[in-house]
């Protein structure tokens, strides 16, 4: 059975293209995948979260504004009820000098994966199959039943 994740640009933001290719990885990778599109609220990854019974959360943000956009995200998944693994990968800071800075920042208020913009979508399908227990013959079985 897929595991279902929920895609999403989050806050202001309105760039599409990171997240139609993530969303073609994920789903050749075999995992149902919840695509919410651009501009989308935090009370939506958590409502989709919640409706779809999602394993993991994928934020994205290339606008540089994610520090503001994701300020206590996980205090709505904590009130929401939901243990789901978060992510959150792209341009995070304006200005973002030293990375390892930034993710440390979203490390601290929650986050359980930090990518930059030149991550691989393959290397977040690592991560997120590590994270997810995935063995091999799953994540294969997956990709094949999708």
């Amino acid at each position: 059975m897929p595991r279902t994740v929920i895609l999403g640009v989050i806050g202001s933001d309105a760039h599409v293209v990171g997240i139609t290719i993530l969303e073609q990885a994920l789903s050749a990778a075999g995992f149902d995948v919840v695509n919410l599109g651009v501009q989308t609220s935090q009370a939506d990854f958590v409502d989709a979260a919640k409706s779809h019974d999602a394993e993991a959360v994928l934020v994205s943000s290339l606008y540089g504004h994610a520090r503001q956009d994701c300020a206590g995200f996980h205090d709505r998944i904590e009130a929401a009820g939901l243990d789901v693994l978060t992510y959150v990968g792209g341009n995070l800071a304006v200005g973002q000098d030293d990375f390892e800075e930034t993710r440390q920042h979203f490390r601290e208020i929650g986050f359980d994966r930090v990518f930059d913009a030149e991550t691989d979508p393959e290397d977040a399908i690592a991560a997120l199959r590590q994270d997810l227990q995935l063995t091999a013959r799953e994540a294969e079985r997956a990709r094949v039943e999708s």
